[in-house]
């Protein structure tokens, strides 16, 4: 089977992507193994309590959670680009395993597909 790394790398309301990203890690995890790589803004794809009544758009955060159903089990994000935007990892919807830089380049390098939005 082959593996599949999903990169969301878009802030999550603004534009179309982040919720593209997400259908297409939900879609392709009925064929194929999954992990979702959140680099820069795309973390915010997954950070708690989102206002997002003012911008005219549903926070899907949540739909996150869905994941594990999925059998998606990984999901990552560089320590680094968490540090610079000040996100503690207990305030993310789902559980996400900081790594490093250096780790980011062995994953990118352990999957057959890479897909990035």
């Amino acid at each position: 089977m082959k593996k599949f790394l999903f990169v969301q790398e878009q802030p999550p309301h603004g534009g179309i992507l982040g919720q593209e990203g997400l259908d297409a890690i939900l879609m392709g995890s009925a064929f194929a193994q999954c992990t979702v790589l959140l680099l820069e803004d795309g973390i915010y794809q997954v950070l708690g309590n989102q206002q997002t009544d003012e911008l005219g758009s549903k926070d899907y955060s949540v739909t996150y959670q869905a994941l594990r159903d999925y059998g998606v089990e990984q999901i990552f994000c560089p320590a680094s680009h968490l540090q610079r935007r000040g996100i503690d990892i207990e305030n993310l919807v789902v559980p996400v395993q900081a790594i490093s830089d250096a780790e980011v380049t062995a994953l990118l390098n352990s999957h057959d597909v890479i897909l990035s939005f």
